[in-house]
């Protein structure tokens, strides 16, 4: 037995298995979204680094030589080799960007199927919202 307010009605819905794996699932996404989300925020922060380092880089003569960062050893090459591998990791980095923002769609299509399907079983005894 519950104790409510004068004048409330006791509104609370039993909670399925079925519920109760909706409800996992969603909190599993969201998980998921943010992981993906930070992942996201720091490619596009690393990108930002890549387009500032080609301007500079830009502003050398071509034939000079620069160091380049190879694993954990740095190397002389000339400025346009550099710029021609700086140019491939920026397109693996808009393609990871590319392939994580799609991701995150489909995250949140997915999440926006089982918040209604939990709102409707549920309506205010349930918040799904941060």
């Amino acid at each position: 037995m519950e104790l409510l307010p004068e004048g409330q009605r006791n509104t609370a819905v039993e909670v399925e298995w079925e519920d109760q794996q909706r409800i996992n699932k969603f909190s599993t996404l969201i998980n998921k979204k943010d992981s993906k989300q930070l992942q996201l925020d720091k490619l596009k922060v690393e990108k930002e680094y890549l387009d500032d380092l080609t301007m500079e880089l830009e502003l050398f003569d071509e034939d000079e030589k620069i160091q380049y960062k190879v694993g954990d050893a740095f190397m002389f090459i000339k400025v346009k080799k550099a710029l021609g591998k700086i140019e491939n990791d920026d397109e693996a980095i808009s393609k990871k960007i590319d392939d994580i923002v799609e991701l995150i769609s489909e995250y949140d299509e997915e999440l926006g199927k089982l918040k209604k399907a939990l709102y409707a079983k549920f309506g205010n005894n349930i918040n799904l919202e941060r």
